[in-house]
């Protein structure tokens, strides 16, 4: 990820949009108030970056939980996989396999790049319980050592009002797949 360098009036514009995200869907963290989030965003700036990347790539992040120690759990919450994550092979391993027509990156090194994790399919299910997202387009989640051994990986998406789990050679890659992730405050 670029060393993001933010302006008093850039951190004002992010932490608006996240707050004005974060009144319109108080259900998806009941009980957490936007104060205390702030607060954690503005005490660590690499947080802070990484959901800024979050936001700049359209995954439109927001607080959905917390974890055992009471940190705070952002997740990309676009409706569908965000746009500027798509068109992504699942790894370095597969980019590096693909022949022909290669994409520009994985979903695994642009992640990284980012500074969270791809979901786990847990993950990505645990969110599908907040609302309906990627109706359609579809979402990488991390892959098994086992499957990923054998060449595969696996994607997620909801359809019929139904969650769905696939797999596919990590080495495909369409424009309407892209994937989502976290970061603990």
């Amino acid at each position: 990820m670029s060393a993001t360098i933010f302006s008093k009036e850039s951190k004002e514009e992010l932490l608006g949009t996240l707050k004005k995200r974060f009144d319109k869907h108080m259900g998806r963290h009941e009980g957490i108030a936007w104060e205390e989030v702030e607060a954690r965003l503005l005490a660590n700036e690499d947080k802070l970056r990484v959901v800024a990347e979050m936001e700049r790539t359209e995954g439109e992040p927001d607080v959905v939980g917390t974890t055992d120690n009471g940190e705070f759990v952002v997740v990309d919450c676009s409706k569908e996989s965000p746009k500027g994550r798509r068109s992504v092979c699942y790894d370095q391993a597969a980019l590096e396999a693909r022949k022909k027509f290669p994409p520009e990156t994985s979903a695994v090194q642009l992640a990284k790049e980012i500074g969270f994790e791809l979901l786990t399919e847990a993950q990505y299910k645990e969110l599908q319980t907040l609302g309906a997202f990627d109706l359609k387009t579809s979402s990488w989640v991390q892959t098994p050592d086992a499957i990923r051994a054998k060449g595969g990986a696996l994607f997620c998406d909801r359809r019929y009002d139904h969650v769905f789990t696939y797999h596919n050679g990590a080495d495909s890659y369409y424009a309407a797949r892209g994937f989502r992730g976290r970061v603990v405050i």
